[in-house]
C-alpha cells in the first residue's frame, strides 16, 4: 500500500486518509474518492489530499477483517458467537447468549505477531459473558494489509475464539442458619441473580441448621443439576461443618480454599455426578468474587480442578467490598 499526499487531480480511486470539509460537506476518512468527490474538492480549491492506494497483493481493511473473523470463528453458530458486519476495518464477535469465553491463547498471541496492523483483542480467558457481550474485536489498523499476512494470521488462529454455553439447567442452594447470623434473604437473592445470569433456574432453596447431620440430609435431598452451599458461619477448615457434611452424605471435597480475594473460603467437590460448590460468605454480596469465577466455569461444563483454582491467584486480587467483616487493611484508630 502507498500512503501519502497526492494532487487532487490524481486522487480518483484512492482512499481518503483524513476527513476533509469541502463546501460545507464533510468527506470522511476511508472514503473511496470518485469523480464527484474530486469535483467537489476542486470546487472548494483543495489541491492536495492524503490518501492510501492499494497495490497488487493488498487486501482492503474490511475484507481483511471479514476473513480474519471467519478464521477465528469458522462456524459462528456452533461457537455460540454472532459476527458483526465489517466497518472501518473492524469486526466484532459477540456472545450469542450467556456463557464463558474460551480462547486458544497461544494461537491468538501468534495471530497478533504476524503484522502490527492485524490485531485481535479479547476478554480474559473464561470471562463470563452475557448475551451480545463483546468477546473479541478484530481490527485492521491500516487501510490495507498484505494478502499474504491475512492468510498467515488466519491459518494460525483457526477456531481460536468460542463461547461455552451452560450445560446445566438448574441449581440447588442450601443455606445454613445460625442464631444471630447474617440475614438469608439478601444472600439468596444475590445467588439467584448469579444463576439467572447464567441461564440457570434456582429450583430448590433449603434453609437448615448449621450442623453436619442436618446439612448432610439436605445435601442428599436437594435437587438441581449443581448444588451450592452457603453457610451461616464461614467455612474455615477442610473438616468444618459444610465439607464434613458433603463427605458424610457420600460426596467428596476436591479443593478447599482459593487464592482469590474476596473468595478465599470456597470449596469444590461433587455428590455423585453433581458438582458441589461451597460458597464463601462474600457470595452474599452481588459484587464480583472468586465464587463467580468457579460457578460460571462449572455451569458451562468446563473442568475446574484444584490446579485450575490455584492458577487463579494471578489477577485474583479483586476489589474490596464493604460487606466483608475483615477488611484487608487495618483501620486507623
Amino acid at each position: 500500500m502507498r500512503f501519502g499526499p497526492v494532487p487532487v487531480s490524481e486522487a480518483k480511486g484512492a482512499i481518503l486518509a483524513h476527513s476533509v470539509t469541502a463546501d460545507g460537506q464533510k468527506l470522511r476518512k476511508g472514503l473511496s474518492l470518485q469523480a464527484e468527490h474530486i469535483a467537489q474538492l476542486t470546487q472548494a480549491d483543495i489541491r492536495e489530499v492524503i490518501v492510501a492506494r492499494l497495490e497488487p497483493g493488498d487486501c482492503h481493511e474490511d475484507e481483511a477483517a471479514r476473513r480474519l473473523a471467519a478464521a477465528l470463528a469458522p462456524d459462528a453458530a456452533s461457537a455460540n458467537l454472532r459476527v458483526t458486519d465489517a466497518f472501518t476495518g473492524r469486526v466484532n464477535l459477540l456472545a450469542d447468549g450467556p456463557g464463558v469465553a474460551v480462547l486458544d491463547v497461544d494461537a491468538l498471541e501468534m495471530f497478533n505477531q504476524v503484522n502490527p496492523m492485524i490485531t485481535v483483542a479479547t476478554v480474559p480467558q473464561y470471562q463470563q459473558m452475557g448475551p451480545k457481550g463483546m468477546v473479541a474485536t478484530i481490527k485492521v489498523i491500516s487501510y490495507a494489509v498484505p494478502e499474504a499476512d491475512v492468510r498467515r494470521a488466519a491459518n494460525l488462529a483457526q477456531g481460536a475464539v468460542r463461547l461455552a454455553r451452560p450445560v446445566h439447567k438448574t441449581a440447588g442452594l442450601i443455606v445454613t442458619d445460625i442464631p444471630g447470623g447474617p440475614p438469608n434473604d439478601k444472600g439468596i437473592a444475590a445467588i439467584r441473580g448469579r444463576t439467572e445470569a447464567l441461564g440457570l433456574d434456582l429450583c430448590d432453596v433449603q434453609i437448615v441448621p448449621h450442623r453436619v447431620d442436618a446439612l448432610a440430609k439436605a445435601v442428599s435431598r436437594t435437587t438441581g443439576d449443581l448444588l451450592m452451599i452457603l453457610t451461616g458461619s464461614a467455612t474455615s477448615d477442610p473438616d468444618d461443618v459444610a465439607p464434613s457434611a458433603v463427605r458424610f452424605a457420600g460426596g467428596r471435597v476436591d479443593r478447599f480454599g482459593m487464592p482469590v480475594d474476596p473468595g478465599n473460603l470456597l470449596f469444590l467437590g461433587a455428590m455423585q455426578d453433581r458438582p458441589v460448590i461451597g460458597l464463601p460468605g462474600c457470595a452474599r454480596s452481588p459484587a464480583l468474587n472468586g465464587a463467580d469465577w468457579v460457578l460460571s466455569r462449572v455451569a458451562c461444563g468446563i473442568e475446574t480442578t484444584g490446579s485450575d483454582i490455584a492458577g487463579m491467584g494471578v489477577g485474583g486480587l479483586l476489589k474490596e467490598i464493604p460487606t466483608r467483616p475483615q477488611p484487608r487493611a487495618k483501620r486507623k484508630e
